[in-house]
């Protein structure tokens, strides 16, 4: 029987997985629309931004179920940052170490980094939280 804590872990995980596939949609769908008045450069970086201003806000609400704070929003980046991080080193091994070829390269990264991005995600939104429920609390005396 899995503890509520592993039940608890698995919904995250799964919510990320989905709010992934919504913030990936919103950032092409924008990309596309902003691309028909802006130079595409512009259109991939305000599409990203509001997309990962959007991630944030479905993470903290659906994923984690905290309230989001500035502290929180100012760090999220981090997890793009790790993502792009383990994907850049994933395409390197497949590529120039494994020489499996470029096509599905990033594809095969990703399986790596999605996990990753995952953990760097509960770590900024549930700062301290890991693992709070198996320590033992402090036992305040009685009168």
């Amino acid at each position: 029987m899995r503890s509520a804590r592993a039940r608890r872990i698995s919904r995250q995980a799964l919510t990320f997985a989905v709010v992934g596939v919504v913030n990936t949609a919103t950032y092409y769908a924008l990309y596309l629309l902003l691309l028909t008045w802006c130079p595409y450069l512009v259109a991939h970086v305000l599409a990203f931004g509001i997309s990962m201003t959007g991630s944030f806000f479905l993470n903290a609400r659906f994923t984690y179920r905290v309230r989001p704070t500035l502290r929180k929003f100012l760090l999220f980046p981090l997890t793009n940052a790790a993502n792009f991080l383990v994907t850049t080193a994933g395409v390197y091994v497949v590529v120039d170490v494994l020489h499996a070829g470029s096509r599905f390269a990033p594809l095969l990264a990703s399986a790596v980094a999605v996990p990753v991005t995952f953990v760097v995600s509960r770590l900024i939104m549930l700062p301290g939280a890991e693992g709070a429920e198996d320590r033992p609390q402090p036992q305040v005396p009685s009168a």
